[in-house]
């Protein structure tokens, strides 16, 4: 079973803890603190690999969970990083985040990878916050958690020519004959459901792979159809061979259905207009074809366009012109570049600059609901999460940020006294109002 669409779950593993320690040595009194900071969580990476074709794997497993990094240790030393989590996917696959629709990756070359989910951040141990005024700190984070999100992944197939045109119009007969392909072939609409690839030997040292891509009718481009299952291969293709069928056999006029199928094609995707495209005249066996062929030369020389197209009378059942379409499309694609791709977000290291500069404000919302205050801020949140609320040092060192993040003068101005709670996230505090707190 050929798939070409799959919808995952990523998650970065989440970042070890720190850990609240003391060196104790004999003959070593007031060591300090000396806890250890926890390891990175894992990323999960997408790594092309060339021996994939579908997306069949991701049908059966959804979900993908990068390793939690180890916690620290004492003695300061630090928790290993977990090992990054690699997952193969085909070439010509297009990821896609699915809450925001941005493109994560386009992924074309083998070997080519892209992190889809990043790990968490490892907590900071106890000797990150020994200060002045306070050198042995309780204190000690929690790892960060890893990066997570829903993907789409599509599978766009990668082929130099692609063949399109109306159901029954002979393109999968025509790949069958041309390489080791063998499409399921039927006298019945809409025979081929899924892409057929194969291997087309021009000759000794030309060579080229070609697609049988499923059929298209009118409307494809909103679905109608195998609609979007056909038009998201097309983009791929270096060429497109045109098939037409001349014989006019199933009551349609050749000119009219290369029209139709040329405006499905733009109306997708714009840039599909200014794709190398060869029309291949097929069915050239039958006694109709020949003065339907004229026929169409003479509409297609009326027809406004700026483009000339090459046209190769050919018959699938005959084998006639089969080696110079052959040979046309080996030409054209002497001259096209390799397929587009979009361009891949790249991390670059640059050299760190230190500047004074004022701290940008956190924002936050406060507003009462029922009995209680609600602090409603994602960066808190995240913040309160990676505190272990635990020790005196800690909840002290939480107050203090939110009396200057302004959050105390907030919740006063809103009516807030000693003893109302307050929720950030899933945790619930008492209000207190007071100055007379340690500084950092």
């Amino acid at each position: 079973m050929f798939v070409d669409k799959a919808k995952i779950f990523v998650k970065g593993g989440d970042g070890g803890d720190g850990i609240v320690s003391f060196r104790r040595e004999k003959y070593v009194p007031e060591g300090g603190p000396a806890g250890g900071d926890g390891g990175r969580g894992a990323n999960v990476i997408f790594r092309v690999d060339e021996g994939l074709r579908t997306l069949m794997d991701f049908r059966y497993q959804k979900h993908f969970k990068g390793d939690r990094g180890e916690k620290g240790r004492p003695k300061t030393m630090h928790g290993a990083r977990a090992e990054d989590m690699i997952v193969r996917i085909p070439p010509g696959t297009v990821i896609v985040d699915d809450d925001t629709g941005e493109i994560v990756g386009d992924m074309t070359r083998h070997g080519q990878e892209v992190i889809v989910a990043k790990g968490g951040r490892g907590g900071r141990g106890n000797p990150r916050f020994a200060t002045i005024s306070n050198p042995a700190p309780e204190i000690a984070e929690k790892g960060e958690e890893g990066q997570e999100r829903w993907l789409v992944m599509e599978l766009k197939v990668m082929a130099d020519v692609g063949l399109v045109g109306f159901p029954s119009v002979g393109k999968s007969t025509l790949l069958s004959i041309v390489s080791a392909a063998k499409p399921k072939i039927g006298a019945y609409h809409f025979t081929t459901i899924t892409p057929n690839l194969g291997v087309v030997d021009v000759e000794e040292g030309l060579s080229f792979v070609m697609a049988d891509l499923p059929g298209l009718i009118e409307g494809a481009h909103e679905g109608v159809g195998l609609g979007h299952e056909f038009l998201r291969h097309v983009e791929r293709t270096r060429v497109i061979v045109h098939v037409v069928d001349m014989s006019g056999s199933e009551g349609r006029d050749p000119f009219e259905d290369w029209l139709k199928i040329n405006e499905e094609l733009v109306l997708y995707n714009a840039k599909l207009a200014e794709r190398p495209q060869i029309i291949a005249a097929n069915k050239m066996d039958i006694t109709e074809s020949a003065d339907n062929l004229e026929l169409f030369r003479q509409q297609l020389a009326e027809h406004e366009s700026d483009r000339e197209y090459e046209i190769v009378p050919i018959s699938s059942l005959t084998k006639e012109g089969i080696q110079e379409l052959l040979y046309k499309a080996a030409a054209v694609l002497d001259t096209v570049p390799d397929a587009p791709e979009l361009e891949e977000v790249k991390e670059v290291e640059e050299r760190k600059i230190y500047k004074h500069e004022e701290k940008e404000e956190i924002p936050f919302r406060v507003y009462k609901e029922n009995d209680y205050f609600v602090v409603e801020s994602e960066s808190f949140e995240r913040q309160i999460k990676r505190i272990h609320l635990n020790s005196y040092d800690a909840v002290m060192r939480f107050a203090r940020m939110m009396r200057r993040m302004g959050v105390d003068s907030a919740l006063r101005k809103l009516g807030a006294k000693d003893g109302d709670t307050v929720r950030i996230g899933d945790f619930a505090f008492e209000f207190f109002e007071g100055s007379d707190y340690i500084h950092e």
